[in-house]
């Protein structure tokens, strides 16, 4: 909801640039697709592996 009100509020100063914004949203949302994906890979290999190290501790139940 914020986000709209930001662009209606960019549409009242500049409209142009409220258009083009509305236009290239979805084309960046697109190029930064595989860096999020990337991000996602990369933080679920460091949960698994401190997962696995913590595995003895939890065992024992030291936490």
């Amino acid at each position: 909801m914020l986000t709209f009100i930001l662009w209606l509020i960019l549409f009242i100063i500049c409209w142009p640039i409220a258009i083009a914004a509305l236009i290239l949203y979805p084309f960046v949302w697109l190029l930064l697709l595989p860096f999020r994906l990337l991000g996602f890979a990369v933080e679920l290999s460091f949960d698994l592996v401190r997962n696995i190290f913590m595995l003895p501790f939890r065992l024992v139940g030291i936490k």
